[in-house]
């Protein structure tokens, strides 16, 4: 979505600039690297892949050559680093994620994808902080929505799949043990010592509304992979886009990391995370786990569990290659 801004310096604003349609029609063929792009992956009109920072980076990168009929629904509540000290002096959003979906499926690395990554040195109160949080903030003040910022930095980047945040209104996890102990903050919620008791977004928004028509008008639906309670739940816990996502025909996939998580969500196997995660959202929301081969594959009541090598040897990331060819299997599954 071309951007434009206004006239005059210093303050200007950037707009919307009117709509085109510049989707590639479904077609299998070359793509990344001169791979074979699936068939079946090929011919879906639109793919929503739900998540965080880099598990969701390494999904939309499997699937990018879907180009504008791919859109990622990106976490914003992360209070932690670089992007939680922005959110603490400016508030809104957080952007550390949504800046590294943008730079993780950049086809060649570009002066303005490495200012995105670069991280100050030797800066005093600067040091450790990314630019590119600072960037996607100032973007964001110029804009009449954070969407907007995200579409501009797309488009210099020659980015064409879409991505959206899951909200434009500052919120943060929040959650509560059994015995009632609240907490607030995803930091703070991953040092929890048990699975909480309840979960959810404080303050209570509203999804970004082409988050909730993406769904939708969605063909495939992807969670993942990455944290589940701080990169793919965060989404589902606004209820018009929890409401959209339950309403769906579209088949539902959750992308099971490589290896078990940390904090109080890697205390439950994968039977009893399923069960956690449909009395918190209070709807079930997954119809298949694709799961890595280099696991013990488990045994669910009521949903289909494909597995497929996603990675090779020890790698810590799912190899989108390998991703690519796991989620055509998961379609070729399908019932005619």
């Amino acid at each position: 979505m071309p951007l434009f801004a206004s006239p005059g310096c210093g303050g200007g604003t950037f707009h919307e600039a009117p709509a085109t349609c510049r989707a590639r029609p479904p077609t299998a063929g070359p793509g990344r690297g001169g791979a074979m792009i699936p068939p079946r992956l090929a011919a879906l009109g639109r793919v929503v892949a739900i998540g965080g920072g880099t598990g969701l980076g390494r999904t939309l990168r499997a699937l990018d050559f879907l180009g504008e009929r791919l859109v990622g629904v990106v976490a914003t509540t992360d209070n932690g680093g670089s992007t939680g000290w922005i959110r603490e002096q400016a508030g809104g959003i957080a952007w550390g994620d949504i800046r590294n979906c943008l730079n993780q499926v950049v086809a060649q690395p570009t002066l303005g994808s490495r200012l995105l990554e670069y991280r100050f040195v030797d800066a005093g109160a600067l040091s450790g902080h990314s630019l590119g949080n600072l960037m996607m903030l100032a973007l964001d003040q110029l804009s009449p929505r954070p969407l907007y910022a995200i579409d501009l930095v797309r488009e210099l980047l020659g980015v064409e799949l879409r991505l959206v945040p899951m909200c434009e209104s500052a919120s943060h996890l929040a959650a509560r043990y059994a015995d009632g102990r609240p907490v607030r903050g995803e930091m703070h919620l991953d040092a929890m010592t048990e699975v909480p008791a309840a979960i959810w977004l404080d303050p209570q928004v509203a999804a970004t509304p082409e988050a909730v028509q993406a769904v939708v008008d969605a063909d495939l639906i992807l969670f993942g992979p990455g944290s589940f309670m701080t990169s793919i739940l965060p989404a589902l816990l606004l209820p018009d886009f929890r409401a959209a996502v339950a309403a769906s025909r579209a088949p539902r996939v959750l992308i099971a990391n490589l290896h078990p998580e940390r904090g109080p969500v890697g205390l439950l196997d994968a039977a009893a995370l399923l069960r956690w995660t449909r009395e918190v959202l209070g709807v079930a929301v997954f119809d298949r786990v694709l799961w890595p081969a280099s696991r013990p594959g488990p045994e669910l009541e009521g949903v289909e569990v494909v597995v497929a090598q996603v990675a090779a040897g020890d790698c810590l990331f799912h190899e989108p290659a390998l991703l690519t060819q796991a989620l055509e299997r998961c379609l070729a599954d399908e019932p005619d």
